[in-house]
């Protein structure tokens, strides 16, 4: 009798297992765990330069920016770079990069009066994005994107622009990419 019952368990165990197996390959088949909303015909893409627009201008902006992005989408997709009729492309402007003190401090005392400095400065940058997708035009949009980082205002701007300014560009290209390439 007991032997019967761990006969049963086994042969129920084995039943479970082959069952969850069964459903790991069916959700396997069923999403594309890359995450990528590309089509199989999607196959070429061009990114235009990215012209620095904005009233305050940092003279690498505009390269920085349109080099990374162009690395980012042919570092983590299988499209290629095209020059014409790209099956992809995206373009825009760089429309405002502004440094703003977001919090105050306590007033110093000097012999011209009182200043008061900000402790914190916050970088932001916005870029207007026209996307246009040849193979499924209903996905093609025009979006603005912005990003902010955040920072003591007791360090030497000269010394972290750079930084601070690859930082807000990588979430910026963040949130590009994701709408287009992971269409969540």
């Amino acid at each position: 009798m007991v032997r019967s019952q761990k006969s049963k368990a086994r042969i129920q165990k084995r039943i479970v297992i082959f069952s969850l197996f069964s459903l790991l390959l069916i959700l396997t088949n069923c999403y594309n765990f890359s995450g990528s909303s590309l089509s199989p015909e999607m196959k070429t893409v061009k990114i235009n330069t990215f012209p620095n627009n904005a009233a305050n201008n940092l003279p690498s902006l505009s390269q920085d920016f349109t080099v990374a992005l162009q690395n980012r989408f042919l570092q983590r997709t299988t499209l290629k770079g095209a020059v014409d009729k790209p099956d992809l492309l995206i373009e825009g402007e760089i429309t405002d990069y502004n440094i703003t003190p977001t919090s105050v401090g306590a007033a110093t005392t000097t012999n011209t009066g009182n200043i008061v400095q900000a402790q914190q400065n916050k970088l932001t940058i916005t870029v207007k994005v026209h996307y246009e997708n040849n193979i499924d035009p209903k996905l093609s949009f025009d979006k603005t994107y912005s990003d902010e980082a955040v920072f003591n205002s007791d360090l030497d701007l000269n010394s972290i622009e750079t930084a601070q300014v690859k930082i807000v560009n990588e979430r910026v290209i963040n949130k590009i990419f994701n709408d287009i390439v992971a269409n969540w």
